[in-house]
């Protein structure tokens, strides 16, 4: 049964730049890279060498702690590097595209004909495993715990917002075919979360458990959608996916082959044409960036995700396993003399009425990365949880993970969060702390104390 859910809590952000509704295919570059920050807590044991000629879909290495979990490449080619740091820890993974394309095929039997154990199986040895997150932790899916249900946010409120419809344009029968064999793996329900505004996506997904959700951000995020919906408690478990990866996951069982196809959105205020490309996960940026008109005379910062919650990369880096969103700002490097005055500094984008520009809030705005000012104390403002859209307490989480109370952390609802859940606190706080990093550390150190 479909709920309908105002979101009253967050902060939508309007910046300058965002993608049309335009899309470039990007042929076969020459490098491809697995970076191994991309899955967290994951310790990899690799089954390739350097030199080795691997195709695509073919295992490059799999988890220690779950051996059955397997990283594939995305490409075919020779391994060009391991790139290792400090201990000898495996960082990146680097496959020199030959542009053959071989491929790794599979057998798979009609849906119908699939339990969900023959499921389970093909995705782990496929590749396609990875795609699979879960709550609580935000880490890679443990495939021996099965999910009281599984969400999936098929719209983006984040800034430089992502049109998961126009992604999908072209591969919805993959999308849905995908939905069944996930249906297949939940004991519970498969909750989609839309908005008001896909009406169109809505009604060619009439055969699914459809909750819509309307607000400012985040109320696209998953984590929300969760909170409340199916609240996940102690010893609970629910899986996440980000749609276009379940169209990939339907392509495979469709076709038995693996085919880590990414739609990014190149997006922000120096970028003078943004639109969409269609590219393989790993890329190298500068098979994007080169067909990218940027402005000129700036430093620039690109960002492997949206502004908020994204990871900083360097323009010779490489696509990430996970997002849709390449985000390019100005880095924020400048500094404005009585900047805090409103007559001074109105051209700063604010939440505060301490400055005037919070009056234009709803125009787009030229954002940079200036955090005008520094970490400071905290302080019981109550601007929090003005933008925290959940039942939780966000400063007494923060504090509790700080000092690594267990007890209060569960509490508190550690359970139910994330890190990207507090990208907006990162951004309005006064206080200029890096919740999303303590919040990411709370949960890491819970993990290793209760596994």
């Amino acid at each position: 049964m479909s709920q309908d859910i105002s979101i009253k809590k967050g902060l939508s952000i309007n910046i300058k730049g965002a993608a049309e509704k335009e899309l470039k295919k990007i042929p076969l570059t020459k490098f491809y890279a697995h970076n191994l920050h991309d899955f967290h807590l994951l310790i990899p044991k690799l089954e390739v060498k350097v030199g080795d000629y691997v195709k695509r879909g073919q295992p490059l290495f799999y988890s220690k702690t779950n051996e059955s979990i397997k990283f594939v490449s995305n490409v075919s080619g020779h391994v060009r590097d391991i790139v290792r740091g400090e201990r000898r820890k495996i960082l990146n993974i680097i496959i020199e595209c030959d542009k053959k394309d071989s491929i790794v095929t599979s057998s798979i039997k009609p849906i119908s004909k699939l339990d969900s154990e023959s499921i389970i199986k093909s995705l782990l040895s496929s590749g396609c495993w990875p795609f699979i997150k879960q709550r609580p932790f935000d880490i890679i899916a443990d495939p021996t715990k099965k999910p009281k249900s599984i969400f999936i946010s098929c719209f983006d409120s984040a800034p430089l917002a992502i049109d998961y419809k126009f992604i999908l344009n072209d591969r919805l029968d993959y999308f849905k075919y995908g939905l069944e064999v996930l249906k297949k793996l939940v004991s519970g329900n498969l909750y989609l979360g839309l908005n008001s505004s896909q009406s169109d996506l809505a009604k060619q997904l009439t055969n699914f458990n459809l909750n819509y959700f309307n607000g400012p951000h985040p109320s696209g995020n998953v984590g929300v959608h969760i909170h409340h919906i199916d609240p996940i408690n102690s010893g609970e478990v629910v899986w996440i996916l980000n749609p276009e990866d379940v169209a990939i996951i339907g392509e495979f069982f469709e076709t038995g082959q693996f085919n880590p196809e990414r739609t990014v959105a190149v997006s922000g205020p120096p970028v003078k044409n943004p639109k969409y490309y269609r590219l393989i996960i790993g890329a190298e940026l500068k098979s994007v960036l080169s067909s990218v008109d940027l402005e000129e005379g700036s430093e620039l910062r690109y960002i492997n995700g949206d502004v908020l919650s994204g990871k900083t990369v360097s323009s010779n880096g490489f696509l990430g396993f996970y997002n849709n969103n390449l985000s390019i700002l100005r880095e924020g490097n400048n500094y404005k003399l009585f900047g805090w005055i409103p007559f001074i500094n109105n051209k700063t984008p604010s939440i505060y009425k301490t400055s005037f520009s919070w009056l234009s809030n709803g125009k787009p705005k030229e954002y940079d990365t200036n955090l005008n000012g520094e970490e400071r104390a905290f302080v019981a403002t109550g601007e929090m949880e003005s933008v925290f859209p959940m039942d939780v307490y966000p400063m007494q989480l923060i504090k509790e993970c700080l000092i690594g109370d267990i007890e209060k952390m569960e509490k508190l609802g550690i359970y139910e969060v994330s890190p990207e859940d507090f990208g907006l606190i990162d951004y309005s706080s006064s206080s200029k702390i890096e919740a999303q990093s303590i919040i990411r550390e709370g949960l890491d150190y819970l993990y290793k104390e209760t596994q």
